[in-house]
């Protein structure tokens, strides 16, 4: 079966019988109000309820005004969408440049060729390993170069530079202040005699030295020899103006660029 909504006007007897689409007049409301207040209140004269009913309908009639609500202004200090929509029209957004400058890829690729990255220079020349010094002989003196005499200057400018830096030699210096400052100076030039060493055929090896490494020394002999004298288990004496100080090679195995910052200890014997 269909199911069909009709809709019909009910007669005004209807309403009133189901008390649907009845309009209640003021009359009715206040004789309601009348009874209910006569009901639920202590009986009293009736200028009291006249007077109550009185503030009652105030109170039900007052109504506190609602205050507008401020619409929330944006961050852009404008009132309303419209504002700041024109605004947007006004001020388009700009869009974000890169650090070249330029606002596409056709520029930047324009730029790239016009001035190519440049490769990065090393700020120093690549140093030398030792290999490639062994193997280019860069400390190795050529045999015309051996020769005693050549390095008699050098000997002359090491001994005024030893004057120099120990205030001249006298006898009334401090032999151990005197000593300390041979051990940090630099001996390129100074005058080496192998006094003592586990190896016989190096004592009494004589000679001015022309190169100094960690290990060992290198001296031109008066015969015009290159000689090559280990440090380890040996002893040197260094002679300046008739004053002689002994160095033990084993305690003294560090560069000249080292030592002159090394703190060297006095000891009472040093076995080789």
């Amino acid at each position: 079966m269909e199911e069909r909504l009709l809709q019909l006007k009910n007669p005004h007897e209807m309403g009133e019988v189901l008390g649907i689409g009845v309009n209640k007049t003021l009359k009715v409301a206040e004789s309601f109000t009348r009874a209910f207040i006569a009901n639920s209140m202590k009986q009293s004269e009736a200028p009291f309820l006249e007077a109550a009913l009185s503030r009652k309908a105030v109170i039900l009639e007052y109504a506190r005004a609602k205050r507008p609500k401020a619409k929330r202004k944006s961050k852009a200090g404008k009132g309303n969408a419209e504002v700041l929509e024109y605004a947007r029209e006004k001020r388009p957004t700009a869009k974000r440049k890169c650090k070249a400058g330029k606002g596409n890829a056709e520029v930047l690729e324009y730029a790239r060729e016009k001035r190519p990255t440049a490769k990065r220079k090393c700020k120093a020349g690549k140093a030398l390993t030792a290999g490639e010094k062994r193997r280019l002989k860069v400390f190795d003196i050529k045999p015309e170069h051996q020769r005693y005499e050549l390095f008699l200057p050098l000997n002359d400018l090491w001994k005024q530079y030893i004057l120099s830096i120990c205030n001249g030699l006298r006898r009334s210096s401090n032999p151990q202040l005197i000593q300390q400052k041979l051990l940090k100076a630099d001996l390129h030039g100074a005058i080496l005699t192998v006094v003592r060493s586990k190896c016989p055929s190096y004592v009494g090896a004589t000679g001015i030295l022309v190169q100094e490494f960690k290990h060992i020394f290198k001296i031109i002999t008066k015969e015009d020899r290159l000689k090559v004298i280990p440090k380890k288990n040996s002893v040197f004496a260094v002679e300046v103006n008739g004053f002689v100080s002994h160095i033990y090679g084993s305690k003294f195995q560090y560069r000249a660029s080292e030592r002159s910052v090394k703190k060297f200890k006095v000891k009472g014997s040093i076995d080789l």
